[in-house]
């Protein structure tokens, strides 16, 4: 989804050629890409944030408020504190700047389909800048520490259990917890949030 026909199109046929991939349809515009997202039902979204009639944050926040399946994974020029926070918190799975290697971009959506964070070093490095409140001293048990590094890291939840010699249940039951605890409600954020606070690294 990008406001760029050249762009569009060349993001569309390098996905539509990686084997096992389908490129089942684009947009120009944020409502736009929620609409085709609710036609189209694809596992990812690809979106740019800044576009014309609603940019990719205000689309962001409707494909959740819909309850829609697919997960979104930024790619864009745009990785100031103040939009990469937004597209986070606004339910993004993950962020990718547009000079990112192809292959960075194929895998990208790949971790992104199977639920993982995918973020890339500089909005990372973002991140970890933004500092917040910090969180309560003993707020994160030393297990949900461990778990929210390990999704940090982009381990999904079949191999954080793996990890840590529990259920995936078990995992669940973590993570939900740690929404709770850090006031998000996915992945993306609460790694975002665990960076800008300073739990993680």
């Amino acid at each position: 989804m990008d406001d760029h026909p050249v762009v569009r199109d060349g993001i569309c046929s390098l996905l539509g050629a990686v084997p096992g991939f389908e490129v089942v349809g684009d947009a120009d515009s944020g409502p736009a890409a929620v609409a085709r997202a609710r036609e189209l039902d694809p596992d990812v979204v690809v979106m740019d944030l800044r576009m014309p009639g609603g940019g990719g944050v205000e689309a962001l926040r409707e494909i959740r408020r819909l309850g829609l399946r697919a997960q979104v994974l930024v790619l864009t020029t745009y990785d100031t504190d103040s939009e990469t926070v937004a597209a986070i918190e606004a339910g993004a799975s993950g962020y990718l700047l547009k000079d990112s290697p192809t292959e960075a971009l194929v895998a990208g959506v790949r971790a992104t389909a199977a639920g993982e964070t995918v973020l890339s070093p500089t909005v990372m490095a973002r991140l970890a800048s933004h500092v917040r409140s910090p969180v309560r001293s003993g707020a994160l048990t030393a297990r949900e520490r461990e778990v929210l590094v390990l999704v940090a890291r982009g381990r999904s939840n079949r191999l954080v259990a793996e990890e840590l010699f529990v259920s995936e249940a078990t995992v669940k039951t973590h993570l939900v917890r740690i929404y709770e605890k850090l006031g998000v409600t996915d992945r993306a954020a609460a790694v975002a949030a665990g960076y800008q606070r300073g739990i993680l690294g």
